[in-house]
């Protein structure tokens, strides 16, 4: 039984232990359909539902798609445009359970990933959010598997964007997703955030869930993405750096001014 006099939500007398899971997917085909029936599959059978519960929330971009028919799996369509952080707000929302993960679509969990992350909360009542670690990452960026739980707030490093788990009561603190972000740099504010409240976050290496090549983003030209990053980086520098909107207004008319340039074949784009 998880205990925690800061966190009494934690303590569920025996009871299983409940974690809503939002997933975001793009089934624009049938490979990237089976890639979330996937992750739903790998999700659903890590853990002995007799002690941990998830209560999925999927959001569907593609309103063409059926539900996704797994129990504890809720499928939900919103309108577009595709908003990283409005979606994921929206799932948050749907439920109340006393953690919440954010998740991609391209996941492969091993078993008990979420009990070792429950443990490393039960254990830490500072720690607020957590990442597991992904074996196919980690392992080439410092990090090993069985290694401990590395504190920080890296993206890429410690904190690994396509699987967050917090506790429910760290956004009373922070607030919901900052819905600006809708793609880009979203990880970045996430961080940011964390380390501006001094909120603990982890990444717990005895937690495994991997992260596999998605093939989502293939589908924007390198000229839309380069552009769609650069409004984002802007927007995170301008929350941030605390630098004026003259300052800003300057960046975006220099941005604009070279998409003719690109469009032209003038410039290249920098990979």
């Amino acid at each position: 039984m998880l205990e925690s006099s800061l966190h009494p939500q934690v303590s569920v007398n025996g009871a299983p232990v409940s974690i809503d899971v939002v997933i975001l997917s793009f089934a624009k085909n049938e490979e990237l359909r089976s890639m979330t029936e996937h992750c739903l599959s790998t999700l659903l059978a890590s853990e002995d539902p007799a002690s941990i519960v998830f209560r999925v929330i999927v959001v569907e971009s593609n309103h063409a798609e059926p539900v996704y028919d797994f129990e504890f799996v809720e499928t939900v369509y919103l309108p577009p445009p595709f908003n990283y952080h409005r979606y994921m707000n929206h799932g948050i929302s749907k439920g109340n359970s006393p953690f919440v993960a954010i998740c991609n679509n391209d996941l492969s969990f091993h078993p008990r990933w979420a009990t070792s992350l429950l443990e490393a909360f039960s254990a830490d009542e500072a720690l607020y959010s957590a990442s597991p670690i992904c074996s196919l990452h980690h392992p080439r960026n410092g990090f090993d598997l069985n290694s401990g739980i590395h504190h920080g707030y890296g993206v890429l490093r410690e904190i690994s964007g396509w699987c967050l788990v917090f506790r429910r009561e760290m956004l009373d603190i922070t607030g919901m997703l900052d819905e600006r972000f809708y793609f880009w740099y979203a990880d970045d504010d996430y961080a940011r955030t964390l380390k501006e409240k001094g909120l603990r976050h982890g990444l717990v290496t005895d937690s495994v869930v991997d992260h596999l090549d998605s093939r989502t983003l293939k589908a924007h030209s390198t000229l839309r993405q380069w552009l769609m990053t650069k409004r984002s980086q802007y927007v995170f520098e301008r929350k941030w750096s605390g630098k004026s909107g003259y300052y800003f207004f300057r960046k975006y008319v220099k941005l604009y001014v070279k998409v003719p340039l690109y469009l032209l074949g003038i410039k290249k784009i920098k990979s």
